[in-house]
């Protein structure tokens, strides 16, 4: 609600923000350059890359899945987890990797490369309230369970008919009965068995 404010008082003007419209792709694609870029100078260990790569799988999953909440929450979190390996890995190694480039010419791209694991960090919890809002709009709950053992126990399940029902054995004959000749044609026929 926003108000606005005039010679008789403040009046109270129904006005809802809207979030701007971002694409999926636009995420995936913002994060792929800039992560790109930030390997170009081998000063990350190989689990910035492997992290950042395959959390850029989730999300491409999530756009080949365009109605799937699990695809979508599955890149949020991986997202999120991203964001405390990427803290961790600059807080490791950016120090050591400074004073290695500190006098030589590869200063300038050390430079460049950390900027875009900044840059790169600082567009993630943004992109983790876009998709928040996708998982949202895709039928999502508020919350986020992490609660491995009892997965899907709060979906309808009233359509489907139990398999561990014992059904009335009138209704259906057993394979063994079908085939079966009748006592007639026993009495006739003699058994080869």
């Amino acid at each position: 609600v926003c108000h606005v404010r005039c010679r008789v008082g403040v009046v109270r003007v129904g006005c809802v923000m809207e979030l701007p419209a971002v694409s999926l792709k636009t995420i995936v694609l913002v994060h792929w350059v800039l992560t790109t870029w930030a390997c170009m100078y081998n000063w990350l260990p190989s689990a910035y890359a492997w992290s950042n790569f395959t959390v850029l799988a989730m999300g491409i999953w999530a756009m080949a899945q365009k109605d799937s909440i699990d695809a979508v929450s599955t890149f949020l979190i991986g997202l999120l987890f991203s964001i405390l390996s990427d803290v961790l890995i600059c807080a490791l190694y950016y120090t050591p990797a400074e004073k290695l480039t500190q006098d030589r010419p590869e200063r300038d791209l050390f430079r460049f490369s950390a900027g875009m694991v900044i840059l790169s960090l600082i567009l993630k919890p943004l992109s983790c309230f876009f998709l928040y809002h996708m998982y949202r709009e895709r039928g999502g709950d508020y919350n986020i369970s992490l609660d491995f053992s009892t997965g899907n126990r709060d979906r309808d399940r009233s359509a489907y008919q139990s398999i561990d029902r014992q059904e009335d054995s009138s209704t259906y004959q057993s394979i063994d009965q079908q085939n079966a000749p009748t006592k007639q044609v026993n009495k006739m026929a003699p058994s080869l068995y």
